[in-house]
């Protein structure tokens, strides 16, 4: 969730921010700190690269979990987490990454410590997935991350 704040902050916008409005937001700063603007001033422009690769980096993941691209993909998400069964999961600083056996892969995030250790103990990880987690964490595909 940490992650998600400080995107949040970086592009001044909140959780309710269409992806409209989100693509305007994120345009705007890149006008205002694209790295062509400083060619006369090599500090400033390694600055200006620097937090222009930030911003980017925090559009394209607040895009990966905005209502509307999830509301997008949501037949696919639920068909995979009732259809498929779970290949390997890794647990990082509140990160729970999930690969399911129809190749897909999802991050879900501000997952406690305490869910964790119940799914690695529960009867039917799948089960205890599709009760516990899917519906109550935010998440996103990384399938396309991984492709790209």
């Amino acid at each position: 969730m940490r992650k998600i704040d400080s995107y949040r902050r970086l592009l001044e916008v909140t959780e309710k921010t269409s992806l409209a409005d989100l693509k305007s937001i994120y345009r705007n700063l890149m006008k205002a700190y694209h790295p062509d603007k400083f060619q006369d001033n090599d500090a400033e422009k390694i600055i200006a690269e620097n937090k222009s690769k930030t911003i980017i980096e925090a559009y394209h993941f607040l895009v990966s979990i905005a209502p509307e691209t999830i509301e997008a993909s949501l037949d696919q998400y639920n068909n995979t987490i009732s259809t498929s069964s779970i290949e390997d999961f890794e647990y990082k600083a509140e990160t729970l990454t999930i690969n399911f056996s129809d190749g897909s892969c999802y991050e879900y995030f501000g997952v406690p410590k305490s869910v964790y250790v119940k799914l690695v103990n529960a009867p039917s990880q799948a089960r205890f997935l599709r009760r516990h987690i899917s519906t109550e964490f935010v998440y996103r595909s990384t399938n396309k991350l991984v492709a790209a």
